[in-house]
């Protein structure tokens, strides 16, 4: 058993001096920009851990602000959070989307943050023609959940992208989910960031037992998963990252797969190739893997 891990920054991560960037060409070392002449985005997976890492100044709410140097500056956000998890793929087609505080137990200061990004309502469509018409239906009801705003709020702070959530179908096997990732693909020459939030492990009963007991050692097991999705994910490892999950070591690390499944929107939607890097890595809660995920 190791010690519980602080955020680590390896030497992929852009250095704060740089100018964010896309992806570039192989061959002119020039952006990659799509028809309308946006910048080829990244895709990005952030593992979001608490919603306190909204107000609180941690080393897990520094990692969220940096990550804003390492992606041009987005047109729009499409969000795959952990936290609309439902029967059926939506997507919020609010103009002004309400920020939702779905938790409890909390301080007041955290209900009282809000985060005022505007909604694109075209891209919400756009968004379920891409899936595929008929499988995915534009919503008014829901808005953003704090899987989405309390990273946004640290990684950008104006609250000036419009944002769109997707919703994850509970009822579909993960190969759909990748699948799904893939069809949003397109997206990414238009200037449009798709961030998957979630975490590479996420046994909250596990955690929260342990923590109250004062024990904040990393298990066995979560360092393996951890270690074991790391090594999948620079090999673009498709079949593996889609049936880890149905392991003993997989039920362990995600006795519900809506804080996994975001993940394999951002790996469908590098297409299986590009850079993979990882700008924040480490546990909270002894187990709770904050691994961030940056596919170039």
């Amino acid at each position: 058993m190791t010690k519980t891990s602080t955020p680590s920054t390896p030497s992929t991560t852009t250095p704060a001096t740089e100018e964010p960037r896309g992806t570039a060409n192989a061959t002119t070392g020039e952006p990659d920009r799509g028809p309308r002449g946006h910048a080829r985005m990244p895709v990005l997976f952030v593992g979001h851990g608490s919603p306190m890492n909204a107000i609180e100044d941690n080393p897990w709410s520094e990692g969220f602000r940096s990550l804003a140097r390492l992606v041009p500056r987005p047109k729009a956000v499409l969000s795959v959070s952990a936290h609309w998890f439902v029967a059926g793929t939506f997507t919020t087609g609010n103009p002004h989307p309400k920020t939702i505080h779905d938790f409890g137990g909390f301080p007041d200061a955290l209900f009282q943050v809000q985060y005022p990004a505007p909604g694109d309502v075209a891209l919400a469509e756009h968004v379920t023609h891409l899936i595929g018409d008929g499988r995915a239906v534009v919503r008014n009801d829901w808005g953003l959940d704090h899987g989405t705003w309390s990273v946004l709020h640290q990684m950008l702070p104006a609250a000036d992208v419009p944002v769109v959530q997707l919703s994850i179908d509970g009822r579909r096997p993960p190969a759909d989910h990748l699948a799904i990732g893939r069809a949003l693909a397109p997206l990414r020459a238009e200037g449009v960031l798709i961030l998957g939030s979630g975490n590479v492990t996420h046994n909250l009963r596990y955690a929260f037992g342990h923590a109250g007991r004062g024990d904040l050692e990393l298990p066995g097991w979560a360092a393996s998963f951890d270690a074991d999705v790391e090594g999948a994910l620079l090999q673009h490892d498709e079949k593996f990252l889609t049936e880890v999950v149905a392991s003993a070591a997989g039920r362990m690390a995600h006795p519900t797969l809506d804080h996994y499944l975001p993940l394999l929107y951002t790996l469908g939607a590098a297409e299986g190739r590009g850079g993979v890097s990882f700008p924040i890595t480490g546990f909270d809660l002894g187990s709770l893997s904050m691994r961030s995920v940056l596919f170039t």
